[in-house]
């Protein structure tokens, strides 16, 4: 029996022994997989975080402080309520006679200062040799941990679409340029107090680019960064870091509806007056002395204004480097007087209807569902330009000519329907189209069978694999590119449909949308059932109104009936 239980203990040792390693294992492989996919921000987050720890360090080393406390701490004759010690020596010289010894008490817990002790601090306090480490690490641990901060927030908050490393880069950069500002800024007599350096933190420009650029989410979570990172910069001033947070927020505000660059102007003027107010209140809430607070206003002011004008100005070049799909790049984009669309117009005019038509749909169906309607707009302008090179090829442009798909095998036509997809994504990095516009390109298809190419060839041979005539692309990601997909389907089907009242429309495409959500093309665009039903009955009205009927004049006749009356009348002329 001993011997029994013996082997059972060894046996249940050696099973939890080998759980252990399996765990062990399979958290190394995640972390694995993990590295190998977030790499690059991974590099970007070490490399910024050694960039801002750099400037804190500069900070450190020309600032006058002693073991983390200010020397304007400490005078001659106050109580002491610590003690400091030199950690190193430092010689006499002609500027300052006083000598420090390594290892020495300069001042002691609860002991007066002394005007040695006092000048001894000023001493290692002024002098390049001696860093205060102490008042590093505090600021390097407060560092650390919002980078931590930023980057658990990048990670985990859903933005409703896939973060890009150079918004990530964006904001690294923007967060040195602030810190950098506010910490050698406030080194300067004239923007040495808490108000005062409020006056060249460029954090309105800094917020109004990232929200039209990247969004509101982003630009908030990075006014939330800056403005802690302002409160470590200039020395733990609350008022600066308020009135950092407080024209973050409005600038992200103010900026997130405009849709003309003109606009910037205006916004840079409310920004300035938003300003204002700003400072007189944490004037107020802080019982400062208002008296002499005109030119810090004035100062104020004119740093609201100049960030609109400044964000106007930096605007295009960033949108060009970034290639972001902003608002007003979208605008751009929206131009139907560009060469690739005039192309459209001359070589696949049917597919040129079509994407105007789809555009529409689109754009009206994302404005119910709170969508982006620009980007859904161009998305449906662009969705179809690989079709220009061989526009005989598609249904919508064989108006008048044989249909070139009744010569070839059905294989072959699978082939050419699909490169159209691979063909528009070239064409979009060739236009430098902004690469939420390219996903709409790339996944206005899905993953989906061409089912009449493939039931064509099945015909001939059985055995033929689905996929080999499924579309190259994956299933919409994004809320904008489902909804391109479904305006996509449904204004090509529409136009076999007889008799397209507003219930059979509604009937025609519910089933057409129902066809994409039973085959699993809509599972990764966060659509929900809500929003396609918000979406169907936009198609709906939009395409009553499209196709609704007409009241026939009186004495209208149909033209095929006045051509056969013709032939008749002019066959009566040749008898008579």
């Amino acid at each position: 029996m001993k011997n029994k239980m013996t082997k059972t203990d060894r046996f249940n040792s050696e099973k939890i022994e080998n759980e252990e390693k399996n765990a062990f294992s399979q958290f190394f492989h995640s972390c694995g997989v993990y590295i190998h996919k977030n790499y690059a921000f991974l590099i970007l987050f070490f490399v910024g975080l050694f960039a801002v720890s750099a400037i804190n360090f500069m900070k450190i080393t020309t600032v006058q402080t002693v073991a983390n406390f200010s020397i304007s701490d400490f005078e001659i004759g106050q109580i002491s309520d610590r003690t400091i010690i030199a950690d190193r020596s430092l010689s006499p010289d002609e500027l300052d006679p006083v000598s420090i010894t390594k290892g020495e008490k300069i001042i002691k817990k609860g002991f007066p200062i002394t005007e040695e002790g006092y000048a001894k601090l000023k001493k290692m306090a002024a002098s390049p040799l001696y860093i205060d480490y102490r008042a590093f690490a505090n600021s390097e641990l407060f560092i650390f941990l919002l980078a931590i901060m930023w980057y658990l927030l990048f990670s985990f908050v859903d933005f409703g679409r896939k973060v890009l490393f150079k918004e990530c880069l964006l904001h690294v950069i923007l967060f040195a340029i602030v810190y950098f500002v506010t910490a050698f800024g406030g080194k300067l007599s004239l923007f040495s107090s808490a108000y005062s350096i409020c006056i060249i933190i460029p954090t309105s420009i800094c917020i109004m680019l990232v929200t039209i650029l990247y969004g509101n989410l982003s630009a908030v979570l990075l006014s939330f960064i800056i403005s802690l990172g302002v409160l470590n910069a200039s020395g733990w001033q609350i008022p600066s870091c308020l009135f950092t947070l407080a024209a973050a927020l409005s600038s992200t505000v103010i900026v997130r509806k405009i849709e003309r660059r003109i606009d910037l102007v205006v916004a840079g003027i409310i920004m300035a007056l938003f300003e204002v107010v700003f400072i007189l209140l944490l004037q107020v809430i802080f019982n400062e002395a208002i008296s002499g607070i005109a030119p810090l206003l004035f100062g104020v002011a004119i740093n609201g204004f100049i960030s609109g004008i400044l964000t106007l100005g930096l605007l295009t070049p960033l949108e060009t480097i970034l290639n972001t799909a902003s608002v007003f790049r979208l605008m751009d984009l929206s131009d139907n007087n560009t060469p690739i669309f005039k192309q459209m117009q001359i070589q696949a005019n049917g597919t040129y209807n079509h994407s105007m038509m789809v555009a529409q749909l689109a754009e009206s169906a994302c404005r119910e569902i709170n969508a982006n309607p620009i980007l859904a707009r161009v998305g449906g302008y662009y969705h179809d330009i690989g079709k220009i090179e061989q526009s005989e090829y598609f249904v919508e442009n064989q108006l008048n000519m044989q249909n070139k798909h009744n010569d070839i095998n059905p294989t072959l036509s699978a082939s050419v329907i699909k490169s159209h997809v691979r063909k528009g994504i070239e064409k979009g990095h060739q236009l430098h189209l902004p690469q939420a516009v390219i996903d709409i390109i790339a996944e206005h298809h899905g993953n989906s069978i061409i089912t009449y190419f493939y039931n064509e060839a099945t015909k001939k041979d059985a055995t033929l694999s689905p996929e080999d005539f499924a579309y190259p692309g994956n299933p919409p990601s994004s809320k904008e590119s489902g909804v391109v997909m479904l305006a996509d389907i449904v204004e090509a089907a529409c136009h076999t449909l007889d008799n397209p009242t507003s219930g059979r429309l509604e009937k025609f495409i519910s089933n057409l949308i129902s066809q994409k959500i039973e085959h699993g093309q809509l599972d990764n665009c966060e659509l929900t059932f809500s929003d396609i039903a918000k979406i169907k009955n936009s198609f709906v009205n939009l395409l009553t109104g499209y196709y609704h009927n007409r009241i026939k004049y009186q004495n209208q006749q149909d033209p095929d009936s006045q051509s056969q009356t013709k032939k008749e009348n002019n066959g009566d002329e040749k008898n008579d």
